[in-house]
């Protein structure tokens, strides 16, 4: 059980470390941060699973449907921006 729960912690960590080396891109720290909460959705599953619970799983529904609309808010931030300033990338001036 310990394994899987690594899963979902690692997939948490490179979502981290994606955001934290990523500083120039929007796409790419989206996605990362869309890679963290998949993990956590991993980690509450499997550990209601564990646990013989059903909490764990509809909290892990309610974290997609909080991922599934910072998607969709983060695709049309990245949109407008890109017709801003014709490109994703992020200034550092």
């Amino acid at each position: 059980m310990l394994n899987i729960l690594n899963i979902g912690f690692i997939l948490v960590f490179l979502g981290a470390c994606g955001i934290l080396v990523n500083k120039r891109n929007i796409l790419i720290s989206v996605i990362a941060i869309e890679l963290m909460f998949y993990g956590l959705n991993f980690y509450l599953i499997s550990l209601s699973i564990f646990l013989d619970d059903i909490l764990g799983e509809i909290l892990s529904l309610m974290v997609l449907t909080l991922a599934a609309a910072e998607s969709a808010l983060a695709l049309a931030l990245i949109m407008s921006y890109f017709r801003i300033y014709s490109n994703i990338l992020i200034n550092e001036n």
